[in-house]
Parts: structure tokens; C-alpha cells; sequence
């Protein structure tokens, strides 16, 4: 959509069509709507004011860049948002994107390659980055940042802030002082200043110097300044007309540029600026009554975990808790509304938070690492480095292990058993159901060693009818026996999967539960060579690195033959966005396309 030559009215009415056809789609499939709805001005104003695509628009996360899919050739095509086959929920090259993005903190980064391969062709392109306040909470982030304030590539940051709240006195003196920094004249002015303090005598220009500095301390860019980063704002992100007239100001500049934009989530949406948590990220809804279509009647695995975890730090006063920026998310603000003294929010910052509970294990209290199986990938040096090493009594607590639906390839938790089951010390292991997380949870308080417990988003699919024995480190279940040589060895909800694909079945096989990936419970493998042949697992886990490589390695290394070892895992690919159901249909995944590939394999 070529937007350059409308008016300023025009686009101003452009706007409030965006924000009505992204509450159209969103209320119909679900999505993030409040962090859409608040950045639809800037948005309008990267692409009135830079050339997309021949400038490289990046967006942190990307899940506020609907805008930017409407405006850039997606407007019909926008209705299938986040649906299997349809446009992803983020950013995606093959839609025509700059960049993937779905994990915080990687677009200053991504800028400072941009700005440095264009340096090199010697183009004339600006890279523009949108980022949220809260991702700069990443640290990566500021090594980014640090490199930009040396190298003074050119390059706009336009930073989102959506949280921040400042009081009338230093609101009014902020924003005198930010229109008057955005003006052509005051960068102008300011240039010739500088110029002017190089030929002054050492002592005017000290003085000069001195003002300058003192000048900046009451001012919100004092920060970005000293890394070496020119400093616009804050401005109001829903003027269209300032912000136009500051991102033209600042891609004159020819310099590296933090523009610092005050937006409020949800805007548009009464219920979505009043509730902006609520509101992030959202399942289907009714837009007049702002309640859910539908709500699931099961309790969900993440909603068990907290109040396992509850139950623990009530009963033991030891018991800690960190979440990366997802306290509802992982079920932990329960915990830190009740312990407020022992359970932290530290932002978007895995890494500090792993080793943050390290410090604390080796204090003597219990941490638990409550964070997504995506973003666990992220604090993979501090699980080694300052965990696993000395094999300190840490819990990694995987939300969304497995397919997570709409939000696609970026945040499957397709790889954790694979990335985690290489490191010495650590343990891995994955409840079934409710029963079974009760008494794993039960286990890794008194368990001295680093524990990683994986479980899937929303509730646990049907196990059938067992009683969860006690846990024992590396020992695993045979819940049923079977009358043929085919064993179905289940890890997590992979259970639920093998019980499920049995029941299509017209014969019984064996029903395995590992309980353990690591240490495998190589007794009962031996055991139940014996018997079956031919064993099938089940895990939500990438195949590489997965259960099954794990046991046909075993197997290998005892010298036990004769015994058949497939595996029902995910290939070698990344896994798309859209329903979870669809998305397993299309894996070959379900339990009735499982029984068939069961029947090929025997046959």
C-alpha cells in the first residue's frame, strides 16, 4: 500500500482502519492485539517516512507488526492470521519480511549487521527498528547498543514505550524539551555548537561542556548520550503528525538515533487500554462483550504447576522462584503475589535468571526456573556453566514443551530434551498427567542435583486410568502389559499419545511410561527386551537427539539385539504455525494417523 502521498487526515483515518481490521481478525483467531493496537501510528510513520522493503524494517519480537503486514501488500490476505497455511503471527522473510523474529531483544543486533553491510556496498538505506521498553530489558540489547554508539552507523531505533509512566511536572518539561530536541533547527543548532566548541578556548569550552552534560541529567536520553546514540524524545507515539516530523528528522541526521515514543497498549479498544496484560495476547473473543468464545473446562498443566508450586513454598520456606517477563504466563504470579520476598519477575533476562538461582542454590535455598522450553534455549551457557557444573539443586520448569500452535516456529518447544540431555548432572524428566506432575514436583524438592521438568501448553491429553507410583530417580512404568511383542514407550505427554493411538488399534500393546529421559531407566529396557521386539516412542520432542535415539544407543551399547525401535517424534524441520490439532494432522501425528503408520511398520 503506497501511503506517501496522502494527506495527513487521510492517514489519520488510515489508522483507525487498521486498528478495525486487526480487532476484526483478532477477535475472530486469536492473537496480540494490545501491543498492535498501540503501536499503529509508528507503523504508519515507518512506512510514510522510510522506503519499505528497500530500508530494512526490523521489529523486536514482531508481535506488534500487524500494522506493518496490513500496509505492506497483506490487507485480504490478514484474515487467515495465525490459521494453518496462513500468515504467521510475527515476522517471516518468505511473507516478505526483513527478518524471523519471535524471541525479545535480537533487533539492534539485527540493525548493526544491516548498517554494517550497507556501509560496505556503500547504499543509501536506512535500517528502522521498532522495540518495546520491555525488551530492553534483554541484555543483548545493550551489547548492540554499545557497538552502534561507537561505529555511528546510520539507523533510526524507534522505542516503544508502552509502560513507563511519568508525572505531570517532568511530563510537561519532558515534552517542551523533546519537541524542541526534534526540531530541524535544534539538531541543526546543536551541530554548529559542537562545531563552535572545538575552536573555543579550553577553559568557554570546559564551561560549555560542563552546561551541556548538566543540561542532559533532567532528560530521559541521558543513557543512549553517553553510549554514544543521538536522543529524540519522549514524544507522543499517537500524534501522526509529530511523529512523522520527528522520524523525518532523525533519518536526516545521517547518525545512529533513538526515538522515544510514549504509546498506550490496547489503544482503541476500551477493554484492551484499561487490561493491557489481559489483553497481549488473546484467544478468540466477542468484541462487544469482550469475553472469550470458548474456554477450555480442563485445568491446564501451567495452572497444576502453580499450584503445585504454591503448595511447596507454603510448606517450605526455602522454596524460591524466577520467570523471564512471564509471571501469569508460567503460573508464577500466584507465587509472587503471595511471597512477593521470594519469587522474581526479572524481565526479559534468562540467562541473569538462571544464574541469579544459582547463586542461590549455593546459599542454600530451592530455585525454580519457571520458564517456556523456546526461551529456555536462550540461558543455555548459564544451565552448563553455572548449574550443571557443580551440580547444584536448581528445577528448570518447561512450560509449552512440544507444539505450541499458532505462534509457530519460533517458540515450538520442539529441542529441549535434545539441548538439555547432553549436559552432565542434569536430569530430565516429564509427568503424564495431574497425578504424576504431583508427585515429580514432590520429588525435586528433596533431589539434590539440577532437574529439568518439561510439560505442554494447556491441559494433558487422556493417559487413561493409572495410578502414578512413587518417583524414583530414573525409573519409569510399565502401565500395562500387552498380548504381542509390541511395546508403546510414552516420555510426558507422549503417554497420552501411545495410550490414545492403542485404543485405534485391534490389539494390545504394551504401555510404557519412561518418567525419566535422563537417566533412562535402562533395568526396565533390558527387562522389556525380552518380551517385545518391536517398541514405539512417543515424545513431543524433536527426533534428532530425542527418546528414541537415546534408547536405540542404549540398546547399542549393551548389546542388545533383535529389538525394533521406532520413533514418533518430529522430523529434522521446523514446525509451522496454526491450530495444534491441524498442525499434528499435517506432522502425520494424531492417534489415528499414528495407528496406521503402526500397522505399516508391523506389516
Amino acid at each position: 500500500m503506497d501511503i506517501k502521498n496522502k494527506s495527513p487526515e487521510e492517514l489519520e483515518a488510515l489508522c483507525g482502519d487498521i486498528r478495525a481490521r486487526i480487532l476484526e481478525v483478532v477477535s475472530a483467531n486469536g492473537g496480540h492485539l494490545a501491543p498492535s493496537l498501540g503501536a499503529v501510528e509508528l507503523i504508519v510513520a515507518m512506512h510514510y517516512v522510510f522506503d519499505c522493503p528497500q530500508d530494512p524494517f526490523i521489529f523486536d519480537v514482531s508481535h506488534q507488526s500487524y500494522a506493518h503486514k496490513l500496509l505492506s501488500g497483506r490487507w485480504a490476505e490478514f484474515a487467515s492470521l495465525r490459521k494453518f497455511g496462513g500468515l504467521s503471527g510475527y515476522t517471516k522473510p518468505s511473507e516478505g519480511d526483513y527478518f524471523v523474529a519471535g524471541h525479545s531483544s535480537t533487533s539492534i543486533s539485527l540493525a548493526v549487521g544491516a548498517c554494517k553491510a550497507i556501509n560496505l556496498r556503500g547504499q543509501n538505506r536506512v535500517p528502522v527498528v521498532l522495540i518495546g521498553d520491555g525488551a530492553l530489558s534483554g541484555g543483548m540489547a545493550y551489547e548492540a547498543l554499545n557497538e552502534l554508539g561507537d561505529r555511528k552507523y546510520p539507523c533510526v531505533i524507534i522505542l516503544n514505550d508502552n509502560e513507563m509512566s511519568i508525572s505531570s511536572p517532568v511530563g510537561a518539561i519532558s515534552k517542551y524539551i523533546s519537541q524542541m530536541m526534534a526540531g530541524q533547527f535544534y539538531q541543526g543548532f546543536k551541530a554548529r555548537v559542537n562545531a563552535l566548541l572545538e575552536k573555543m578556548p579550553d577553559s568557554a569550552a570546559y564551561m560549555a561542556k560542563r552546561f551541556e552534560e548538566g543540561f542532559r541529567l533532567i532528560t530521559p536520553g541521558m543513557l543512549f548520550e553517553e553510549l554514544g546514540l543521538e536522543y529524540i524524545g519522549p514524544i507522543d507515539g499517537h500524534d501522526l503528525r509529530e511523529v512523522i516530523a520527528t522520524l523525518r528528522t532523525a533519518k536526516s541526521m545521517k547518525k545512529p538515533v533513538i526515538v522515544h515514543a510514549q504509546t498506550l497498549k490496547g489503544k482503541g479498544y476500551a477493554p484492551a487500554e484499561t487490561q493491557a496484560q489481559k489483553w497481549h495476547g488473546v484467544s478468540p473473543f466477542d468484541l462487544k462483550s469482550a469475553t472469550a468464545l470458548k474456554k477450555s473446562a480442563a485445568k491446564s498443566a501451567t495452572a497444576i504447576f502453580s499450584d503445585l508450586l504454591l503448595g511447596l513454598a507454603r510448606k517450605h520456606e526455602n522454596v524460591v522462584g524466577v520467570t523471564a517477563a512471564m509471571p501469569s504466563g508460567t503460573g508464577l504470579d500466584k507465587l509472587m503475589s503471595e511471597f512477593p520476598q521470594r519469587f522474581w519477575d526479572v524481565a526479559i533476562a534468562e540467562q541473569h535468571a538462571v544464574t541469579s538461582m544459582a547463586a542461590m542454590a549455593r546459599e542454600g535455598f530451592k530455585p525454580y526456573i519457571a520458564i517456556y522450553s523456546t526461551f529456555m534455549q536462550r540461558a543455555y551457557d548459564q544451565i552448563i556453566h553455572d548449574c550443571a557444573i557443580m551440580g547444584l539443586p536448581v528445577v528448570f520448569c518447561m512450560d509449552r514443551a512440544g507444539i505450541v500452535g499458532e505462534d509457530g516456529s519460533t517458540h515450538q518447544g520442539a529441542f529441549d530434551i535434545s539441548f538439555l540431555s547432553a549436559i552432565p548432572n542434569l536430569n530430565l524428566t516429564a509427568p503424564r498427567d495431574e497425578a504424576s506432575f504431583a508427585k515429580i514436583m514432590e520429588f525435586s524438592y528433596s533431589f539434590e542435583r539440577p532437574l529439568a521438568i518439561r510439560y505442554p501448553r494447556g491441559s494433558f491429553g487422556d493417559a487413561g486410568d493409572f495410578a502414578s507410583g512413587e518417583i524414583n530417580l530414573g525409573k519409569g512404568e510399565i502401565l500395562e502389559g500387552g498380548d504381542s511383542d509390541v511395546a508403546f514407550i510414552g516420555y510426558g505427554t507422549g503417554v497420552a499419545k501411545a495410550w490414545q493411538t492403542a485404543s485405534n488399534l485391534n490389539f494390545k500393546p504394551a504401555l510404557v511410561d519412561l518418567v525419566f529421559a535422563k537417566p533412562l531407566d535402562t533395568e526396565l529396557l533390558s527387562n522389556l527386551s525380552s518380551r517385545y521386539k518391536k517398541w514405539f516412542v512417543f515424545s513431543d520432542g524433536a527426533k534428532i537427539g530425542g527418546i528414541a535415539q537415546m534408547i536405540s544407543a542404549f540398546l547399542a551399547e549393551r548389546g542388545i539385539e533383535g529389538v525394533r525401535v521406532v520413533s514418533f517424534e518430529f522430523d529434522d524441520e521446523f514446525i509451522s504455525h496454526g491450530a495444534t490439532s491441524e498442525v499434528e494432522e499435517a506432522l502425520g501425528l494424531t492417534p489415528e494417523q499414528l495407528a496406521q503408520k503402526v500397522i505399516s511398520n508391523l506389516n
